[in-house]
C-alpha cells in the first residue's frame, strides 16, 4: 500500500480505552499507508507508558507526539498527558490549551483540526469512554467529508462516548473493536484522492481556541447565542454552539462542554460549594460555642443564649447540607 501523509486515522478513547486501542492497533498492518493519531484521556501529572503498551500491540511504531514534528505515515502519535494533540500543515501541534469536555487531551480538538486539514482523507474512530467527548468532533469530521467509525456500545466497557457519537450523526459504521482494524484498513484503501482543504471559518475558530489564540479569545462573542449558564472551569459566561441536534457550550477563553460533560462539571462545582458551606457552618458553630462559654464564664448569660441559638442554627443547617452531599448522585440528582 502506498504510504501517504495526506491520509490520517484519528482514534479517541477514554475509560477502558487501553484495551480497546490495543485491540484495534493490533489489527493494523505495517504498510497501513496513513498517519495514526491517538487521544486517550489521561490524568495530568501522570507518567504515561501508553506508547510502550501500544507499541507491543502491533507492528506500527508508537511515540508521544512532539510539537512541530513532521508527521510520517505508518507511525502512531499519542497525545502526551495534559496536552491537546492537533494537526496542521502535516505537523503535530502539542498544546496546553483549555480543557474540553473536562479533559486535556480531549478528542474533539484532534478530530476538529484533522477534519479541517484532511477532509475526505480522514478516518475518525470513537472507542469506549464515559460522557460525550468526541461527539462534536465526529460532527466536524462528517461535515468536512471524512468517515466516522464507532465501537459498538453494546461491547464497549463504557458505552457513553460511542453512544454520544452515534447520536450526534450517522457514523459510517458501528462495529465491535475486533472488527474496527479491518474497517480502518478498508477505509484507508478506498479514500478519494487528496484535495486542497477548503476554509471553514467556524471550525477554524474553534481550533484556535485550543491553542489560546490571542485574537480569538479577545473576541467579545464565542458563538451567536449566549447561554444562561456559567463556565464551571473559570466562572465566565458560556455561549451555546449553533449545532442542530446537540447542546454544546464554550466560554470566552475556550473551555468547552457537551451537555453531559457540563452537567457533571456543574455537579462537581456544586459539591465543592456545598463542601465549603458545610465547613463554614461547622466553623461558625464551633466559634459560637466558644463565645457562649466565655460569655457564661463572665456572667453574661443573656448574650450567651444568643450564641447558643447561633450554634444550634449552624448545626441544623450543616446537618441538612451533609444529608444532601450524602444522597446526591454523580449527576446532581
Amino acid at each position: 500500500m502506498t504510504a501517504s501523509t495526506e491520509t490520517v486515522v484519528a482514534l479517541g478513547a477514554s475509560a477502558g480505552g487501553v484495551e480497546a486501542l490495543t485491540c484495534v492497533l493490533s489489527q493494523l498492518p505495517p504498510d497501513l499507508g496513513a498517519v495514526v493519531l491517538v487521544v486517550l484521556h489521561t490524568a495530568p501529572g501522570a507518567v504515561s507508558r501508553l506508547p510502550e503498551v501500544l507499541a507491543r500491540a502491533g507492528p506500527l511504531p508508537v511515540a508521544h507526539a512532539r510539537d512541530g514534528e513532521q508527521l510520517e505515515p505508518n507511525r502512531v502519535y499519542v497525545a502526551p498527558p495534559d496536552h491537546h494533540l492537533l494537526v496542521a500543515d502535516g505537523q503535530a501541534r502539542v498544546v496546553r490549551g483549555p480543557h474540553e469536555n473536562r479533559h486535556r487531551p480531549a478528542v474533539d480538538p484532534l478530530f476538529r483540526s484533522a477534519a479541517v486539514a484532511y477532509r475526505e482523507r480522514l478516518v475518525a474512530v470513537i472507542l469506549t469512554g464515559a460522557l460525550d467527548d468526541g461527539a462534536a468532533g465526529c460532527l466536524a469530521v462528517k461535515r468536512m467529508g471524512g468517515q466516522v467509525l464507532v465501537q459498538d456500545p453494546a461491547e464497549a466497557a463504557f458505552p457513553s462516548m460511542p453512544q454520544s457519537a452515534i447520536a450526534a450523526d450517522h457514523p459510517t459504521a458501528v462495529l465491535p473493536a475486533a472488527e474496527l482494524g479491518a474497517a480502518i484498513v478498508d477505509a484507508v484503501r478506498k479514500l478519494p484522492a487528496a484535495r486542497t482543504p477548503e476554509a471553514d471559518e467556524e471550525l477554524q475558530r474553534e481550533i484556535e481556541y485550543a491553542v489560546l489564540d490571542e485574537d480569538t479569545i479577545a473576541s467579545e462573542d464565542v458563538f451567536s447565542q449566549r447561554s444562561a449558564y456559567s463556565c464551571p472551569s473559570c466562572g465566565g459566561s458560556l455561549w451555546e454552539a449553533p449545532d442542530d441536534d446537540s447542546l454544546r457550550f464554550r466560554c470566552r477563553i475556550g473551555h468547552a462542554f457537551g451537555s453531559e460533560s457540563l452537567l457533571v462539571s456543574q455537579s462537581e462545582a456544586l459539591d465543592a460549594s456545598l463542601a465549603a458551606a458545610l465547613r463554614a457552618l461547622h466553623e461558625r458553630a464551633d466559634l459560637a460555642r466558644r463565645v457562649s462559654r466565655r460569655m457564661r464564664a463572665t456572667g453574661r448569660t443573656d448574650a450567651a443564649s444568643r450564641y447558643d441559638a447561633s450554634e444550634a442554627e449552624a448545626e441544623r443547617d450543616a446537618s441538612l447540607i451533609r444529608s444532601v452531599l450524602l444522597t446526591r448522585d454523580s449527576n446532581g440528582a
